[in-house]
């Protein structure tokens, strides 16, 4: 891999994309236990952040809460300067149209062809009469297998869901991610079942869309040396609350080694000072 300049974090928009003040969450599923606590965040476009933290730390939580798909209990929730639940349903479901949630494990129906599951990406774009056509006959095969070919897919475009193995279903879904409008581009581990050449393909190809179309990028990792090469800004959970919310440059290693302070961390993590040539390079571009 070529080396590349780090991404420069974009200028503060206004609104920002999100903005988080004391927020509270449950756990989903309709349990009682609180999974976010005291929550302070913003993010605006064209920021590229890493979400780290120990496993159950909340990070999945706090994406699907930025997804909108899960109500946060107390605190200030702002999407694009607007609370989304103070909107009816209608309006709502336009706000997610601008979102776009890529969950570790995709939701593809089994028995779907890759094509089909890709372009089920345009559903919000599409009448209920052009998405059930392209169930039949796909719209656009070929910005499917542009999508795909991005991930080293291409040749998977034809195939059945149910034949691809676990890292081929977890690119299929961020295939997905590429034919989105999404201003807000929210990834929850994508790189669980990929090998290292494909990993660092994955996560240049989300920075390269992200920044094409100056979204904002929220990615959670385990993989705590790719997140300290590849991303600017490092959000930490533990426990629910914000650990650290830092540039890079000032993460430390004390800083990392409390954090997994209970658990080994799923990587070796080098100071950035320390990072190989090959990995302290940060950027998509």
């Amino acid at each position: 891999m070529q080396d590349r300049a780090a991404p420069t974090a974009a200028a503060p928009a206004h609104p920002p994309v999100y903005r988080l003040a004391g927020v509270t969450a449950r756990h989903q599923g309709g349990t009682r236990a609180h999974a976010l606590h005291d929550i302070a965040l913003t993010v605006h476009a064209g920021e590229q952040i890493a979400l780290i933290g120990p496993s159950g730390a909340g990070k999945t939580t706090l994406l699907a809460t930025l997804a909108c798909s899960h109500r946060p209990d107390t605190g200030t929730f702002e999407v694009f300067g607007t609370d989304p639940w103070t909107l009816n349903e209608r309006e709502r479901h336009k706000l997610r149209g601008r979102l776009f949630l890529a969950p570790q494990t995709p939701p593809l129906p089994p028995r779907q062809r890759v094509v089909t599951a890709v372009l089920a990406a345009r559903l919000p774009q599409w009448s209920l009469w052009q998405a059930l056509v392209s169930l039949v006959k796909p719209a656009d095969p070929e910005s499917a297998w542009r999508a795909l070919s991005r991930f080293n897919l291409g040749d998977k475009l034809y195939a059945r869901v149910d034949r691809l193995s676990g890292g081929e279903r977890q690119r299929c879904g961020l295939a997905r991610l590429l034919l989105s409008t999404g201003q807000a581009l929210l990834v929850d581990e994508p790189l669980s079942a990929l090998d290292p050449a494909l990993s660092q393909l994955t996560l240049t190809t989300l920075q390269q869309e992200a920044a094409a179309r100056n979204a904002a990028l929220v990615c959670s990792l385990h993989q705590v040396d790719l997140a300290l090469a590849y991303f600017p800004r490092i959000v930490a959970l533990k426990d629910g609350r914000v650990a650290f919310d830092l540039p890079r440059e000032r993460v430390t290693q004390a800083m990392i080694d409390e954090l997994y302070l209970n658990e080994q961390p799923p990587a070796n993590t080098p100071a950035p000072g320390d990072l190989p040539a090959k990995l302290a390079v940060g950027a998509c571009l």
